[in-house]
């Protein structure tokens, strides 16, 4: 079930990928700011309650749904091309094992324990 999962992962991140390429923006741009979601762990400077909130509102698939849904409406090409950066970050870290944040610790995640504390 886990490779069942990471393939699932993986095949939405293509699909971020691919819509961005429907979009009037360099595709290149995906790749370049794929990486910029993981600034909201920044939050982790202020604790972990505050670090776990700010990195689960941007690396929330609903976040980046509504996002490209209000950016379709608002034709603006801009805020749907950041939406699926989300999507496609989100699945990404997914696939290594990266989920939602629990406030009491980093490591916590909705899939487990990660780095030393588990086995992801």
């Amino acid at each position: 079930m886990k490779s069942l999962l990471k393939l699932e992962y993986l095949a939405l991140t293509a699909l971020s990928f691919y819509l961005c390429l429907q979009l009037s923006i360099a595709w290149w741009w995906f790749f370049v700011l794929f990486l910029a979601p993981d600034l909201s762990m920044l939050g982790y400077l202020a604790n972990p309650k505050i670090g776990a909130t700010t990195y689960n509102f941007v690396h929330h698939q609903a976040t980046a749904v509504v996002l490209y849904i209000i950016g379709g409406l608002a034709s603006s090409a801009a805020l749907q091309f950041g939406a699926l950066i989300l999507l496609g970050h989100s699945n990404f870290d997914r696939v290594w094992g990266y989920g939602l944040k629990y406030p009491d610790a980093f490591q916590h995640t909705h899939l487990g324990m990660i780095g030393k504390a588990g086995t992801n």
